[in-house]
């Protein structure tokens, strides 16, 4: 007899409906065909178990399995339930009047229990396009999945559930989430806020025009002088997400594997501060079986380099393509994978290899010799992707002891979203830009032009402080944010000077 289930293979953080065409005739051969892996050809040994220990035989007929399309390979144990459906329905141990209006996939334990697989939210959305009435998915997955709307999602736990729901045995009831409203109760719990933070207003006022305009930016400083606290504070003051971001960015971490069971929507941006020794792959994606890397599972929200002068200068270069395209392309000789990548970059590191270049009451040990091969372990292609750059001094005692309470995330952030509706309602014509980071120099010449005396000031600074040509772009973007923070249509000589402020390492002399 002749059955046909169904699946999905997730490509990127894309699902392609799989078919699972399962014959079985006399004989007491096995055959998987379709491009199938060894993770795949090994479900036969789990399938076998799976059954016995629920009561059920494995057919002694010949069966035969095809996994179409046969040109996409099929990767990983999650086809593990849909073969086991197909098989004992072929031999008609289960009905196959429901087998088309589903699409299933987990992956068996020995004992018939079913674990959770990766990828459940863009199964469930092919699964709506493609018009299956339901999807039926492990039961630690169920609430991922059922933010789609208008598909039923089934959460199961044993093989044995599947099987007598599909010969009317057992009544399996849907996933039901409030996706709304669990989305918005969540938006505004953060752990932790700027409220804690004694001291360092001009930090805060640079993390602000970064929220408020997208800006990529470094806090250089000694150590201990709060950069890691501060960048970690920097998702409460940014925009909440909106439910398109949310969905794409829960796509990103359910293809990872990195959601929670009792998670349906991300509804906070995402925060990612991946060690100095992690690797290219880690960091842009790829590998054998190809995953996101912490630049997409950034995407929508922060990326932050601790040390930055520490990683890998092979890791470090590779994000000067993502900071400007925004996405990342994943070639290898077997698959081509896209997957999105618009995230701020926040860095920190030293002043110098012992700490304290510039430091106000410590004595620096390094040589100028040695400040500058520290710095220069960061390009200048990647440093001129970097708008911010903020140097950061200790905080002095009477502000540490200071009991009173600093301005919160929440009134910082009510600043910011106004800046950024100020930005949508701008660049509402422009197709992928959203924020003044983005802006070319087609729209800095038509939106970030400064009056005479602001190109007078801005040719007496880059005079003056020797800056780089490299600066202009990045300080008229980053005053164009701050008049926007001001409700300000024109760039002021104020506004200028305050960007000019942020340009901390264009300086030539700064190292010494």
């Amino acid at each position: 007899m002749l059955v046909k289930v169904y699946g999905a293979a997730v490509q990127g953080i894309n699902a392609t409906l799989i078919t699972i065409e399962v014959n079985s005739s006399r004989g007491c051969m096995f055959y998987l065909v379709g491009l199938a892996d060894s993770a795949v050809k090994e479900s036969h040994q789990r399938i076998i178990s799976a059954l016995q220990v629920t009561g059920y035989k494995m057919p002694t007929s010949n069966i035969v399995i095809n996994m179409a399309p046969a040109d996409i390979r099929k990767e990983g144990s999650a086809y593990d339930l849909p073969l086991a459906i197909g098989i004992l329905s072929a031999n008609e141990t289960i009905s196959p009047e429901k087998l088309s209006r589903f699409v299933m996939m987990g992956e068996l334990s020995l004992d018939g229990s079913i674990q959770p697989i990766k990828g459940a939210l863009p199964i469930a959305i092919k699964a709506r396009e493609e018009g299956f009435e339901g999807l039926i998915v492990p039961k630690q997955n169920a609430r991922e999945a059922a933010v789609v709307n208008n598909l039923s999602v089934y959460g199961v736990e044993n093989i044995k559930e599947v099987i007598e729901f599909f010969n009317g045995k057992y009544e399996l009831q849907p996933t039901v989430v409030n996706t709304r409203e669990e989305f918005y109760a969540q938006q505004e719990n953060f752990e932790n806020d700027f409220e804690d933070v004694k001291g360092q207003e001009n930090v805060k006022r640079a993390l602000e025009v970064a929220a408020a305009g997208g800006h990529n930016l470094l806090m250089i400083g000694a150590p201990g002088s709060g950069k890691s606290m501060m960048a970690k504070r920097l998702p409460s003051i940014l925009p909440p997400l909106s439910l398109g971001e949310s969905l794409e960015t829960t796509k990103i971490h359910s293809v990872a594997g990195k959601l929670n069971s009792d998670t349906s929507l991300i509804s906070k941006r995402p925060f990612r501060d991946p060690h100095n020794t992690i690797s290219q792959v880690a960091m842009v994606g790829g590998g054998n079986y190809p995953q996101p890397g912490e630049i997409s599972l950034a995407h929508n929200g922060v990326l932050f380099l601790d040390e930055l002068p520490e990683y890998s200068r092979a890791v470090l270069e590779v994000l000067r393509q993502p900071l400007e395209d925004r996405r990342i392309t994943i070639s290898r000789v077997k698959y081509t994978t896209d997957y999105p990548a618009s995230f701020m970059l926040v860095a920190s590191m030293n002043p110098c290899p012992c700490g304290y270049y510039n430091h106000p009451t410590k004595e620096c040990v390094c040589s100028p010799g040695q400040v500058q091969k520290y710095l220069n372990r960061i390009s200048g292609p990647l440093l001129d992707r970097i708008d911010i750059q903020i140097e950061i001094v200790p905080v002095p005692f009477e502000e540490i002891s200071n009991r009173r309470p600093a301005e919160s995330s929440g009134e910082i952030r009510k600043r910011v979203i106004k800046a950024r509706q100020i930005q949508e309602k701008r660049f509402a014509g422009q197709s992928g830009i959203y924020c003044n980071a983005q802006m070319t120099s087609k729209l800095l010449a038509t939106y970030a032009q400064p009056d005479s005396k602001g190109l007078a000031l801005l040719r007496n600074a880059m005079e003056r402080f020797d800056l780089s040509a490299r600066a202009y772009d990045r300080i008229l973007k980053v005053a164009r944010t701050i008049a926007d923070l001001e409700d300000s249509e024109l760039i002021c000589p104020a506004h200028l000077a305050e960007a000019i402020s942020y340009r901390n390492l264009d300086r030539e002399n700064w190292a010494g």
